[in-house]
């Protein structure tokens, strides 16, 4: 395969959790990116769509009143020489305080967990929503550098993507990826709308999905790709306690029974899903 393993080969976790450090924390519109140094990870880098269980090393937990507990699982943004980036919005406990990290803070960071994405002989197109901008970023690159396509564009063009945010703050987001197509649901920016609307044109052409957004985005994707007879990998988001598939509290519905997320997945071909939600 070209630039993504099938899942019997993905790329495998160092045994337990290990110290890194923000190296650079910056923010991209409504969202927060953090760098984070990873040397004992360098040499298991991860596949596109596999994901990593972050807490930070200081107040979480450890004191009166404090919280969370549990360790929150974020597919990866971009990975190279022993950096990890990673995408945040804050929704939560969890996430705020991930968001507060600055540069010198340390984290706790367990991974690569989980399937990736694999790759086929389908013209790949990307589609997410909000924070699900992040693990196509990393599968973009990948697939423009498996083919000869640099940063900058020599080569060809990079692979379709296709993106929807809330408002014009948020999708400022698309700037994570290259010449992405966005869709607001205000109509802030770009198509005024759902991004599934922008798929219309693509139906007849011999297209593969690759998608990561919210439940109903994802469900959405999923109907299209069975009603079109077309191909689509989805990466669940799911909240979740162990991240390699202990807790069995990940789970989802297929039509070969319940798997976990953490461990079968995040990324399930769209026809193996019962639904999404």
């Amino acid at each position: 395969m070209s630039w993504s393993a099938a899942a019997a080969e993905r790329p495998l976790a160092p045994f337990g959790r290990r110290r890194g450090t923000v190296l650079a924390r910056g923010s991209v519109g409504a969202y927060i990116v953090l760098a984070v140094d990873d040397p004992a990870g360098s040499s298991h880098p991860p596949d596109p769509g596999q994901f990593y269980m972050l807490a930070s090393v200081d107040r979480w937990g450890a004191g009166d009143g404090e919280r969370p507990f549990l360790p929150r699982a974020l597919s990866v943004l971009r990975a190279r020489d022993g950096v990890l980036q990673f995408m945040l919005e804050d929704v939560g406990p969890g996430t705020r305080r991930l968001c507060e990290l600055a540069t010198g803070d340390e984290l706790w960071l367990t991974g690569p967990l989980g399937a990736g994405f694999r790759s086929t002989d389908r013209t790949p197109v990307l589609v997410g929503g909000g924070v699900g901008t992040a693990p196509l970023a990393i599968l973009q690159d990948t697939i423009a550098a498996s083919a000869g396509i640099g940063p900058a564009g020599g080569g060809g063009d990079p692979p379709l993507a296709l993106v929807g945010f809330r408002d014009a703050d948020h999708a400022d987001g698309a700037a994570l990826l290259r010449e992405a197509q966005i869709a607001t649901d205000d109509g802030s920016v770009g198509h005024h709308g759902r991004v599934t609307d922008l798929l219309e044109p693509l139906w007849d052409d011999p297209i593969e999905l690759y998608a990561c957004g919210p439940p109903a985005m994802l469900e959405a994707v999923r109907r299209l790709a069975v009603d079109h007879d077309t191909p689509a990998q989805l990466a669940l988001e799911s909240p979740m306690a162990c991240g390699y598939g202990a807790c069995y509290g990940c789970v989802v519905a297929t039509r070969d029974g319940y798997k976990r997320v953490c461990l079968d997945g995040p990324v399930f071909a769209a026809a193996e899903l019962e639904a999404v939600g």
